[in-house]
């Protein structure tokens, strides 16, 4: 292999590229992003950056002049992929050969349909804003000024963290669920509660079991045809793979690049961060992970692979997410999704000081923490990693 492409700048493309050469490869890389800023870092977006705690530049994980090995190719979109040639076809016409491609192009925000004739670009009333990008995320921050009007659409953890970050800058927020408890299909209806429960002590109007059907001109309108007036509007709704420039390559996708446990989607083809669906065999199931540590490790993994097609390893992870609401530290390890009972392992709910541990058949399968220790919820990921009994691993008890 002479030639690397990497498509996607961001955390997963960035671990991809640095581990080619970490591992000794000497060919040529080429890294490509649809945005015009060198790779950055996504998840203080909805928090220092969005408080106006850290200036952009803090985000940035490389320079350009530290990737010198790199070839970037920023702000030029790939829009087809031909994988029997092995060539991509970037926006601006430019064809990049390869002879290995890692795909890492991520993900983008799913959107609510709009009233009024907006671009999406959050740039003022009737506009609803995303977060995704860092241009999403200092617009958002522009408007985000004390006595102003915010409505969350969607109480997910982009949408949680947002409206946490909101209320301490004084912002009025409502948040609006269309299920009866926030996170629940993830976390568990009780532990779901829990954090409900937070966002309306400090002051957020959280109504659930609402549905948004679009976003109108300063504000948004309900299912039961209720109009909620608002000076800005945040939808956090999800995100959907970016995929259709892929349409006609012969991949298999499905709810992202569809790969086997190696990360591979076809010869001499890999993906890895928020848009690979691949088998995590220590699950026994195919995952699409939409956090940052799973993109950095996934990156690197994908790389090796790349590197050693005869001898693959699988990519098996527990997969890591935090997030950060208020007082509260979220950290969780494992498979949370799908669970067939959670129980409390330590500390109680009502102190919200607790971990929780979740079951899948008779094994332990994760577990979440607030308000814990690092290394209180640490130790769990080894009981998670060697597929621990739920007995062995767990002694419920009430709180």
């Amino acid at each position: 292999m002479n030639r690397a492409l990497i498509v996607g700048a961001s955390a997963a493309g960035l671990a991809a590229a640095e581990t080619l050469r970490r591992e000794g490869y000497e060919g040529t890389i080429t890294l490509v992003g649809d945005e015009p800023y060198d790779p950055y870092d996504r998840p203080p977006l909805s928090k220092q950056v969005l408080a106006g705690e850290w200036p952009p530049e803090r985000v940035r994980l490389r320079t350009s002049e530290e990737l010198g090995g790199v070839e970037l190719r920023l702000g030029t979109p790939a829009t087809a992929l031909d994988t029997i040639n092995r060539v991509v076809l970037l926006r601006d016409g430019t064809t990049l050969p390869y002879d290995g491609l890692v795909i890492a192009t991520g993900v983008r925000p799913r959107r609510l349909a709009s009233a009024s004739a907006d671009t999406g670009t959050g740039t003022g009333t009737g506009t609803p804003h995303v977060l995704r990008t860092l241009d999403d995320a200092l617009r958002l921050q522009a408007r985000l000024t004390r006595g102003r009007r915010l409505i969350v659409v969607g109480a997910g953890f982009l949408g949680a963290e947002v409206a946490a970050v909101a209320r301490k800058l004084g912002v009025e927020v409502i948040m609006l669920e269309p299920a009866a408890v926030p996170l629940a299909h993830a976390v568990g209806e009780d532990v779901g509660r829990v954090l409900t429960e937070a966002h309306r002590e400090h002051g957020v109007d959280l109504r659930c079991g609402v549905s948004v059907t679009e976003t109108r001109e300063g504000g948004v309108r309900l299912a039961d045809g209720t109009e909620i007036e608002a000076d800005d509007v945040l939808v956090a709704i999800g995100s959907v793979p970016n995929t259709e420039w892929l349409a006609g390559s012969g991949l298999t996708l499905d709810s992202g690049v569809v790969c086997d446990e190696y990360c591979a989607a076809a010869p001499g083809v890999y993906a890895a961060g928020d848009v690979a669906r691949w088998h995590n065999p220590l699950f026994g199931t195919p995952m699409r992970i939409e956090h940052r540590t799973n993109a950095a490790e996934q990156g690197m993994a994908a790389a090796r692979n790349l590197l050693s097609p005869d001898a693959p390893k699988p990519f098996a992870p527990v997969p890591y997410f935090w997030s950060d609401q208020y007082d509260m530290k979220v950290q969780a390890f494992g498979h949370l999704r799908e669970h067939d009972e959670v129980a409390v392992a330590d500390g109680s709910l009502a102190d919200r000081r607790f971990i929780a541990a979740y079951r899948k058949g008779n094994r332990l399968v994760g577990a979440l923490g607030v308000g814990m220790p690092p290394k209180a919820i640490r130790q769990w990921r080894q009981s998670i990693a060697v597929s621990a009994g739920w007995d062995d691993a767990v002694r419920p008890s009430s709180a």
